[in-house]
């Protein structure tokens, strides 16, 4: 398919879009070369492929859930800023 000049000029119109006639210049041999290279994969046959939604086969990448002791309190507590003892003591940004 031949993209024209004018044809980009049309576009750009109805898009609103701004375009110089230099980038009009390089903008039409790019175009009518995407626009054969999308006829060209019209063309393949595709008779013998399975239909998919996506081209690898997917498969969970985490681990098992197991529980593993965690770190006291009083080590993650330590370097906190302001504790009440239990938990991190923080200012608020709510009012009430």
């Amino acid at each position: 398919m031949k993209i024209t000049e004018d044809t980009i000029r049309h576009v750009a119109k109805l898009a609103r879009l701004a375009v110089s006639d230099e980038d009009v210049a390089k903008l039409a041999p790019q175009l009518s070369d995407i626009m054969d290279y999308n006829e060209q994969l019209q063309s393949v046959a595709l008779d013998d492929v399975p239909p998919t939604s996506h081209p690898f086969e997917l498969y969970n990448a985490l681990r098992e859930d197991e529980p593993r002791p965690s770190l006291p309190r009083e080590k993650a507590l330590a370097n906190a800023p302001d504790t009440d003892g239990e938990q991190v003591r923080v200012p608020a940004v709510l009012e009430g």
